[in-house]
């Protein structure tokens, strides 16, 4: 994935129109051979463009960003500024061969200050604000970029050492051209040759293509008080309050406070108290409050206490809580996270405000005419018609892990449902969801079966088809597809390929697009699962040609973090996610690699809070 950004205080405006952004896009698009490329037009405003060049690099992990625009010496051109900022390292060679190469056009070239270089495994490119000016740049570095993009991807070395051989002469003139395996299923041409016509790709290639299709924006919402907390001076603990230069001594009690009185206004003198309870407003001439541990009782009339001995010496302010003190007004409070906490609900309510959340609309389908519903009455009775019929769990699932991420009835509206098997029901579900629903996550019908209608059905409703199969175990049929609102996630059917393929990719899409939906910028770690190091406790594991995500208990052994798999790892067997705490990232198999043994670091994904089983 790939983002152009064009940099202009009058495009972004509306008084000009940007020529250079949509020209760079299709470059890019025609070089790497992608419709993955996100397009933003922002003003020359320094503050914006670090955000926006940070959000794709840390949040989208998008491959390159170029920026268009921005680079000379007016007074407002501040890309190279805002660029050098936020780079990790500097490429000034590739900057370098744009100016030559411009120069030989154009001796005003010297006048540009694009800067290149690289955020983390991000490349980012500084062009000219000039379609022209583009095309020359981009052509003058366009050879050397592949190999740029494959140096700062650690999965692609092997490309990296081919291109280094071929430089260095390893690879004779006449050789003949290498022989490959090529698996059947990514030649890409379907039909006849009974194979997906769709090529696989890794988890975060999908990741980021899934993020890259939802709405970007860059603010922060935030939340103020609109009261003070404390709103008036309150005791801290169960005791006195009365005047600190009285000091330590007895003291008359002549009135009692608790938490909801009223302030208490009238003066009192040195020798008097009055007895207060924790969280009661203490009395407006009172400066001390003396809990009840440092006195002693003298003396009590008709169950009331009348005397007491203040046994330490008091001071000004002690065990008074002030105004405002926990949160003043007009502080802010937080910045919004979505779905909404428990801590944030608690600070609304604090604070005598109510969420102001624009639900996320979000549809949950079961595709197959072998499925009941599981709570219907005699569901699996006697009848013929119950041949072949198995109970939903499916839609169950997906709804009830839609709730145990946060999504309630006030941040997700969920409708759900289960559909026939068939091109026109299917379709006539799917037009009918379009553009009402944000988000629809249908389990089964992406396969290669003579009823899996769900890529052709989308074709038919113009979605553009970002991915139909993924390189890991479970869940290698799993669909994704855009349109201009809704967001279409096609799982598997077997139950536990859902399961794996909604975690690691429909929930961080449903995070980002509840808090894009509510004006916030999202962060994508937050997004997806928190990840973990752990150790495989497992005396040996064979290794799939895929990379699996296994689902795992964690086990805490001498405060060291173990993991054992769940038993039989097959797609259909949902019972190897009752007692999965994390899914564990396995590497495919290699001839030098072909299992894992005991003691292996991996990363753990972890599912729930409460993710370790059992403590050793």
């Amino acid at each position: 994935m790939y983002s152009v950004l064009t940099i202009s205080d009058t495009c972004a405006a509306g008084t000009a129109t940007d020529t250079s952004g949509p020209h760079l896009v299709s470059l890019i698009k025609q070089t790497f051979e992608t419709e993955t490329v996100n397009y933003l037009l922002i003003p020359d405003e320094e503050d914006l463009i670090k955000k926006s060049l940070v959000y794709a690099c840390d949040v989208l992990k998008v491959r390159a960003v170029f920026t268009t625009g921005g680079t000379g010496f007016a007074p407002r051109d501040v890309t190279p500024e805002a660029t050098r900022a936020i780079l990790t390292k500097e490429a000034p060679q590739l900057s370098l061969a744009m100016t030559l190469r411009s120069l030989e056009k154009t001796k005003f070239a010297v006048l540009s200050r694009a800067v290149c270089g690289v955020r983390n495994g991000t490349l980012i490119v500084n062009f000219p604000g000039s379609k022209k000016a583009v095309t020359e740049c981009f052509e003058s570095i366009v050879d050397v970029l592949p190999h740029v993009l494959h140096l700062l991807n650690e999965g692609e070395i092997e490309r990296v050492r081919e291109t280094h051989r071929k430089v260095q002469g390893e690879v004779e003139v006449n050789a003949p051209p290498l022989q490959r395996h090529v698996c059947p299923h990514a030649t890409g041409k379907g039909g006849d040759d009974r194979n997906s016509p769709y090529p696989m790709i890794d988890a975060r290639e999908a990741l980021q293509q899934i993020l890259g299709s939802i709405p970007i924006d860059i603010s922060v919402r935030k939340q103020f008080s609109r009261v003070n907390i404390p709103p008036f001076r309150a005791s801290i603990k169960d005791g006195y309050a009365l005047k600190s230069i009285g000091g330590k001594g007895m003291k008359k009690v002549i009135g009692y406070i608790s938490a909801g009185d009223g302030i208490v206004t009238s003066n009192f003198t040195i020798d008097e108290c009055y007895k207060i309870n924790t969280g009661a407003p203490v009395p407006l001439q009172a400066d001390a409050v003396v809990q009840i541990e440092d006195t002693k009782l003298v003396s009590r009339e008709d169950d009331y206490e009348k005397l007491v001995e203040i046994l330490s010496e008091p001071t000004a302010s002690l065990d008074i809580r002030p105004i405002g003190s926990d949160l003043r007004m007009a502080e802010e409070v937080f910045q919004y996270r979505f779905p909404l906490d428990a801590s944030q609900r608690a600070l609304l309510a604090a604070i005598g405000e109510k969420a102001s959340v624009k639900k996320l609309k979000v549809a949950i389908l079961s595709t197959g005419d072998e499925l009941l519903h599981p709570y219907e009455p005699n569901a699996m009775g006697d009848g013929v018609d119950q041949e072949g019929k198995i109970y939903d769990s499916n839609t169950t699932m997906l709804v009830e892990l839609l709730r145990q991420f946060g999504f309630s009835d006030d941040q997700c509206e969920i409708q759900q449902r289960v559909v026939k098997d068939d091109f026109d029901s299917l379709k006539l579900e799917i037009e009918a969801l379009t553009g009402e629903m944000h988000i629809v996550i249908c389990t089964g019908g992406v396969s290669m079966g003579d009823k899996d209608f769900v890529k052709p059905v989308l074709k038919a409703l113009n979605y553009e088809l970002v991915f139909a199969r993924l390189n890991i175990k479970p869940g290698k049929p799993c669909v994704f597809a855009s349109s201009k609102v809704t967001k279409f996630f096609g799982l598997p059917g077997n139950p536990v390929s859902a399961f794996v393929t909604f975690h690691l990719f429909a929930l961080p899409a449903l995070r980002h697009y509840l808090a894009t939906l509510n004006d916030t910028a999202p962060h994508s770690a937050k997004c997806s699962l928190p990840v973990i190091n752990v150790e495989l406790l497992d005396t040996k594991y064979d290794l799939d040609d895929r990379p699996e995500y296994a689902r795992a208990s964690i086990i805490s052994r001498n405060g060291k973090l173990m993991a054992s798999i769940t038993g039989g790892q097959i797609s259909s067997r949902l019972k190897s996610t009752i007692e999965a705490d994390a899914l564990l990232e396995l590497p495919a198999r290699t001839n030098e690699r072909p299992s894992l043994s005991a003691g292996t670091q991996l990363k753990a994904h972890i599912l729930r809070s409460d993710f370790i089983s059992r403590y050793e």
